[in-house]
């Protein structure tokens, strides 16, 4: 028991550069998944594999999304939100792992594992964002965001020609195993520095403001939050942004190569995709607080997306194009997102079970992208059906921004 307090208790703000370590927790949480994409139509060649099974290769991450989200709100309150954190990062690499070496069963069973990995650091790095960037929450938010989609941007970038270097996807994939084996090391060297800390002040695990944090980890915290409009509507928000950014992710490489480009010049329009929402992220904050709320800065993030919808519907050439105008709101709508959760959150308690509900159904709601696009792919023969369902989903998250953007009187 005093074992399971000491370990809780490390879980608090660090010094110095420790604290920066989050983001690069951060730039581990999508690699897994955005290197998928570029070598997707590989697998599908070497695994004979229609694009209805790779549809569901590509959901499968979300589902887990969906399915540990709330169960992580346990995980942390049993061993510690930073122990947790370095048991993500472990699981990430040792599914990526999995994923290329371990065979047929390999493939799937290793992405469950990192997906399921990711999820923790996707609930609780928000957490620990809000904890040791109580003044800055959006200036942190739009970093750590940014540091996601950076992330992701380089693993689609270099996924296509690393298999080409490496001869195949597999040895492609499984270098993404080697980044969270490095900063879960680091990660362990902050938790030693705070365990120090600890014990230097024991008194502060029992202090009264740890008893009271402690006792907002029940099941009233959960109760309230799922009684409040507010959090189905960052729901709905956050499974819309995340549909559309994993719809486009995995398939606009294979809507560029339809057109007529080659794979390389498709990775670079996923690159275009990802890479310019490092910055749509990291400007997106200074909208946070328009006129009392966040209208502005959500429709703002939403409605590039709906455009490049309908601009790969009409005039599918300009793919480079629709490439920034999408990469643009997906960086801007994660970072909105976000904030979302911490703004709409009253303390840590609530901000750790509105993460966990969020991303559980968000992450649902998200895995019904890619995976329908995939089959509509393989039952039509073409895109342009996908695309219109994609737009048309896009124009939702238009919608609901309106909505979440006004902040909840209850």
């Amino acid at each position: 028991m005093n074992s399971k307090r000491n370990m809780l208790a490390y879980d608090r703000s660090s010094t110095g550069l420790w604290v920066a370590l989050i983001f690069l927790v951060s730039l581990n949480l999508r690699p897994a998944i955005a290197a998928v994409g570029p070598v997707l139509a590989q697998m599908g060649t070497d695994l004979a594999w229609g694009e209805g099974v790779q549809g569901v290769l590509t959901a499968i991450p979300l589902i887990a999304f969906a399915v540990v989200s709330p169960l992580v709100t346990f995980l942390a309150r049993r061993i510690g939100i930073d122990i947790s954190i370095l048991l993500a990062l472990l699981c990430i690499a040792a599914g990526d792992f999995a994923r290329s070496f371990g065979g047929g069963v390999g493939i799937w069973l290793g992405t469950v594992v990192f997906a399921s990995a990711i999820a923790v650091g996707n609930v609780l790095v928000p957490v620990i964002a809000k904890r040791d960037y109580a003044g800055h929450v959006a200036m942190a938010t739009g970093v750590y965001s940014g540091c996601i989609t950076a992330g992701s941007a380089t693993a689609g970038l270099l996924s296509a020609p690393l298999a080409q270097m490496w001869g195949g996807w597999r040895a492609s994939l499984a270098f993404w195993s080697v980044p969270p084996l490095v900063v879960a090391v680091l990660w362990a060297l902050r938790i030693l520095h705070n365990r120090k800390i600890v014990v230097a002040s024991a008194a502060v695990r029992n202090s009264p403001s740890a008893q009271s944090a402690r006792s907002q980890s029940s099941r009233g915290v959960f109760a309230r939050v799922l009684r409040r409009p507010m959090t189905w509507y960052v729901t709905a928000f956050m499974g819309l942004q995340s549909s559309a950014f994993y719809t486009m992710s995995n398939w606009m490489p294979s809507i560029s190569a339809s057109i007529g480009y080659d794979a390389s010049t498709a990775g670079v329009h996923l690159f275009i995709f990802q890479g310019i929402g490092i910055f749509s992220g990291l400007l997106i904050p200074k909208l946070m607080n328009v006129r009392g709320n966040q209208v502005c800065a959500a429709l703002t993030a939403s409605a590039p997306m709906f455009i490049a919808g309908l601009g790969m519907l009409l005039l599918p050439h300009l793919m480079p194009v629709w490439a920034f105008v999408g990469g643009c709101a997906q960086g801007a709508s994660l970072v909105v997102a976000l904030a979302l959760i911490a703004l709409r959150g009253r303390d840590s308690a609530e901000t750790v079970v509105l993460s966990g509900v969020a991303q559980s159904f968000g992450y649902l709601i998200a895995s019904l992208g890619p995976l329908m696009f995939g089959v509509l792919v393989q039952a039509t023969g073409g895109h342009h059906v996908p695309l219109m369902v994609f737009t048309f989903v896009a124009f939702l998250q238009c919608v609901v921004a309106v909505i979440v953007g006004r902040p909840s009187k209850m």
